[in-house]
């Protein structure tokens, strides 16, 4: 296993001589030409030598995809695509980095001259997971525009409402979705173009397919600086509106460099595949930046819907070396059976975009050998926090900081906090603001400065470091609840009952007590099996089942059986909407 581990840090050190020399990719550490395999394991060096310059202008399609272009076409880079897709009628497409560069070029020019966009205007996308998109993500690169990228579970409402509070100019989607922006349109003043993804022409629209034919792959990269904003993600809207978040060129296009780097281990020999929805911000973070800045081939599947066994045959089937999913995901692929299945090219696995449970880590490693190095990180973020290869994994924790960040445990001042108290998750950002965090929320000024306490940036998360310097998660800093002078965070409660038998999902609040002020409550969704049992009595085994399992203290003192759980467009739970059904009783 160590010799595997050092020959991989090898490839890493020499991966770096080839990054140091893209103009704007500065070295990741002081002196990347004399890496050693223990800068690589060690964590206090890592965080300690980690440096990137960030130079005054900066362009990801122009400074990153171009150079690996004339790497490829020198044959100092591995045979590996840049981007490998397959569907599940067995179509299959490859593109090295000149066949991304030429294709995105060709795009670029659609949205210049077809679509008359200018540099800073708006391109809404909203499309599953088809090239178009990723074309469309390095065209918005080289022309200048801004991206905001959407889901395609997306409502006429939320098209409406996206289209409207972003002013955007450009939408770019397919025909499932072309008949809602239809309806909508004539309410938004500054949407002047539309580009169809499909087989078929549609009034009003640019058929993208009939028009990249005939479009010319000669087009000069916009020269950008580094602080513009380059892309727009809307936050998931777990309460409230959904905000949007602004990240610049260099937040992104050289941010995400420590993901691909530390947290992710890729090298331009890694087949990187993440399954994640094109709406969210995690797609930038593991399906172009992260894994395109290393050099590595960015592997996706365009499943219209989850398929446990169909993720298990693509791993099996195809040379994915790192596999990177959310915890959800990965508690699903436990639960079937993997025995016949072989993943003799995976190494490496990672976790985000929620907690993942000490029980999915034990059955992921006993039945694949690997372990799941958790991340987290935001929306307004690149890695925050983060397992990285060399250090022990602590089940639970969300491992340590990345590199490119201080992060403490603060409290309502704005104080550092000492290690084992809870508090609220914190980034420094005085008097230096680091790279890699958004710049504000878009026409929303005092959103933005609600988030800047004392020297920190607030994440709206707690937890609490501990001794040895992990960072572990306890809830959403609004979802905590307080009963009888105990903070009880939902996190913990919920996966005790998740590991009962009987519950399929569950949603942890606060409920008001006459008493205790509030409670906590859990709202429950039953296994089929369990639907017919005696509710009153199943209610007293899952109590029982939590207080056995976590602290007593935070066992739910009230359970109710409901059909589904309300969830944001990204599959979230909104605990807010339990918690205002809850409150609003009294």
């Amino acid at each position: 296993m160590l010799a595997r581990v050092t020959m991989k840090m090898l490839r890493h050190a020499k991966c770096f001589q080839r990054l140091a020399i893209f103009g704007s990719v500065r070295a990741l550490h002081k002196d990347n030409r004399t890496a050693t395999p223990q800068n690589f394991s060690n964590y206090e060096s890592m965080k300690k030598d980690f440096k990137l310059g960030i130079p005054e202008y900066f362009n990801f399609a122009k400074d990153v995809l171009d150079q690996w272009t004339d790497k490829e076409k020198a044959g100092k880079k591995p045979s590996n695509p840049a981007f490998w897709w397959i569907n599940r009628n067995g179509e299959e497409m490859r593109w090295s980095f000149e066949e991304l560069g030429s294709l995105s070029r060709k795009f670029a020019n659609i949205l210049s001259e077809a679509c008359s966009l200018q540099r800073g205007d708006r391109v809404i996308l909203i499309l599953p997971r088809v090239p178009e998109w990723w074309l469309a993500n390095v065209a918005c690169l080289r022309t200048g525009t801004v991206l905001i990228p959407g889901t395609t579970q997306l409502t006429q409402k939320d098209i409406l409402y996206r289209l409207q509070s972003s002013k955007a100019n450009c939408i770019i989607t397919n025909d499932v979705l072309a008949p809602a922006v239809d309806a909508v349109a004539s309410k938004c003043e500054n949407l002047h173009s539309k580009l169809i993804v499909s087989e078929n022409s549609r009034e009003g629209w640019g058929n993208l397919k009939e028009m990249m034919k005939h479009a010319s792959d000669s087009h000069t990269c916009v020269k950008t600086k580094h602080n513009e904003i380059m892309a727009i993600f809307f936050t998931s809207g777990t309460s409230g509106y959904p905000k949007m978040t602004a990240h610049t060129h260099s937040s992104f296009g050289l941010g995400l460099s420590v993901n691909g780097r530390f947290w992710l281990d890729l090298t331009p020999s890694d087949v990187m595949w993440n399954t994640s929805d094109t709406g969210w911000a995690k797609s930038a973070w593991s399906s172009v930046f992260s894994p395109w800045i290393q050099g590595a081939c960015v592997f996706t599947h365009h499943l219209p819907r989850f398929e446990p066994t169909s993720i298990l045959q693509t791993l099996s089937k195809y040379p994915i070396t790192v596999f990177c999913s959310a915890p959800t995901v990965y508690r699903m692929l436990v639960q079937n059976d993997m025995a016949s299945y072989k993943f003799k090219s995976l190494k490496h696995c990672v976790s985000a975009g929620e907690p993942i449970t000490p029980d999915v880590t034990e059955k992921w490693r006993n039945k694949t050998g690997l372990d799941i190095y958790e991340g987290y990180g935001q929306t307004e973020t690149v890695l925050i926090c983060g397992n990285f290869k060399g250090m022990k994994i602590k089940p639970g924790s969300m491992g340590k900081p990345s590199p490119a960040f201080d992060v403490k445990i603060v409290d309502v001042n704005g104080n550092v906090l000492p290690p084992g108290q809870e508090g609220d998750i914190g980034i420094q950002v005085l008097p230096n603001r680091p790279f890699g965090l958004f710049t504000h929320y878009v026409d929303n000024p005092s959103k933005t400065a609600s988030t800047l306490r004392g020297n920190f940036y607030i994440t709206g998360d707690r937890g609490y470091m501990d001794k040895d310097g992990y960072f572990w998660f306890v809830a959403r800093a609004d979802d905590v609840i307080l009963s009888s002078g105990y903070r009880i965070g939902p996190f913990e409660v919920e996966n005790a009952l998740n590991e009962h038998p009987s519950v399929a999902e569950s949603a942890v609040v606060s409920s008001p007590d006459p008493i205790r002020g509030e409670v906590v409550k859990a709202f429950v969704v039953l296994n089929p099996d369990y639907k017919s049992h005696d509710q009153e009595q199943l209610i007293k085994e899952i109590q029982e089942h939590v207080k056995k399992t976590t602290a007593p203290y935070k066992y739910p003192r009230k359970v109710e059986f409901i059909q589904e759980l309300p969830k944001t467009i990204s599959g979230k739970t909104k605990r807010n909407e339990l918690r205002k059904k809850e409150w609003k009783t009294i």
